[in-house]
């Protein structure tokens, strides 16, 4: 089987104005994860999940502007990376209405972002879906679909993301089960415990919510305004100064380099004053920000070279990956040319080409992973329990890729399997990824 790089995903949604914290906290370690080797990477503007939350055309349109050329101005090389507006592959919404007909309305029940409406609304007395809508609903069934129409492998995700992974997850295998092959790729969430979370002005966490951000891309004036107006305790200069918690502190380390951050240490500890903090703190954030701050002035000056770029990832994407993926969809879902030779009835005859084996990945009553092999109604392999549905998923790609041995299937594949038989469904599956890949 061909081997192909790691897929991996990333989705900005395009409400409000870039901040420092967006920009240590995404944009800096995306773009740096962007030039990996081995890796295919996914970049795009979530416009439509941005409609969710914001009515306002003109605040959509700008801050859609001003996301593309932050990602732009920091150093995303769109010749080297797939950089795209999600609006512009209509593919993802038609593939979400073909994960809508498997997905479970139990599980959406459970998503944070709907039991949060629904506890908010019970707790002021108020009809449990007062002010939902169908969108906020169905965010799930969307990201899925943004995830699983490029097969990503990887999706970097915060932890309060999780859950959204392990749905597309779900609904791609119940996808993949009721349509008899494995269609999609299982993501995986990538979980990066260094991701740096910024303090804004007033000591909380940075975040539009709590009115507390420095803009990234503010004339060094305002910077420089924004940056003395940190909150600080009262100690006078002279006066030994703790790290532990300053706000102050946090943001010189996201920008300096390990001496510096080593030096103002030792500068707290000797008790400089926080005027001259301060003015450090902005030399130093400055520093970084000024390139960026130039490019990204010319690329807002000329919004149609933005379009342009996205317009064209947008297009390449939807003829190499989205639009074959959905011709071969709408066919197995029964979505036909009636007038095809190769449109089949219901009772085809049994010459009719088989489906090829299939894994299938499932969690029992024990809260424990397992997988099984499967060709038509015959079981060829049945799992051990694993810990977690990764780990469950890698050793399925290892399987595929034909790096475990099957000799010792009895210690990690569960007792009583036919290694011969097992061993020719996962060539007959190969075969059938090859003849898909080539396609």
């Amino acid at each position: 089987m061909t081997h192909r790089p790691i897929r991996v995903l990333t989705g900005i949604t395009t409400s409000g104005t870039p901040h420092l914290g967006n920009y240590v906290g995404a944009v800096r370690p995306a773009i740096a994860a962007s030039r990996a080797a081995d890796t295919e990477s996914f970049y795009f503007l979530a416009d439509l999940h941005s409609l969710i939350k914001a009515q306002d055309p003109a605040r959509t349109q700008r801050s859609t502007l001003e996301i593309a050329a932050t990602w732009l101005a920091a150093g995303l090389d769109p010749s080297k990376v797939w950089f795209y507006r999600q609006s512009d592959v209509p593919e993802t919404t038609e593939l979400m209405w073909l994960l809508t007909c498997v997905a479970g309305k139990g599980i959406l029940n459970r998503a944070h972002a709907y039991k949060a409406a629904v506890d908010k609304n019970r707790a002021e007395g108020e009809d449990d879906d007062a002010g939902v809508t169908a969108g906020l609903f169905m965010y799930p069934v969307l990201m899925a679909a943004d995830i699983l129409i490029f097969n990503a492998d990887r999706v970097p995700v915060g932890r309060d993301q999780i859950q959204h992974i392990e749905m597309a997850r779900d609904f791609a295998q119940r996808f993949n089960h009721v349509y008899g092959r494995d269609w999609f790729t299982l993501p995986e969430a990538a979980i990066d415990e260094n991701v740096a979370t910024l303090p804004g002005l007033d000591g909380r966490k940075m975040s539009k919510s709590y009115d507390n951000t420095i803009p990234l891309f503010v004339p060094p004036a305002q910077l420089k305004k924004l940056v003395f107006s940190i909150l600080t305790d009262s100690r006078m200069p002279g006066e030994a100064k703790s790290t532990e918690g300053s706000a102050l502190f946090q943001l010189y380390q996201a920008f300096a380099t390990p001496d510096e951050t080593a030096g103002f240490a030792a500068a707290f500890a000797d008790g400089i004053g926080w005027g001259d903090a301060k003015q450090q703190l902005f030399d130093v954030v400055e520093r970084e920000i000024a390139p960026m701050r130039d490019r990204y002035e010319t690329l807002i000056a000329r919004p149609g070279d933005i379009e342009d770029i996205l317009r064209d990832g947008g297009q390449r994407l939807r003829e190499r990956y989205a639009i074959p993926l959905l011709r071969e969809l709408r066919d197995a879902v029964g979505l036909r040319n009636l007038g095809s030779a190769a449109s089949l009835p219901s009772d085809a005859p049994a010459s009719a080409k088989a489906a090829p084996p299939m894994f299938k990945q499932y969690r029992e009553a024990d809260g424990k992973f397992y997988f099984k092999l499967v060709d038509g109604d015959r079981v060829l392999m049945q799992s051990s329990a694993f810990d977690a549905p990764r780990d469950a998923g890698q050793t399925i790609a290892r399987l595929r890729r034909g790096e475990l041995a099957l000799a010792d299937a009895p210690a990690t594949f569960g007792v009583g399997v036919d290694v011969a038989t097992v061993q020719a469904a996962l060539d007959a599956l190969a075969a059938a990824d090859a003849e898909k890949a080539a396609s």
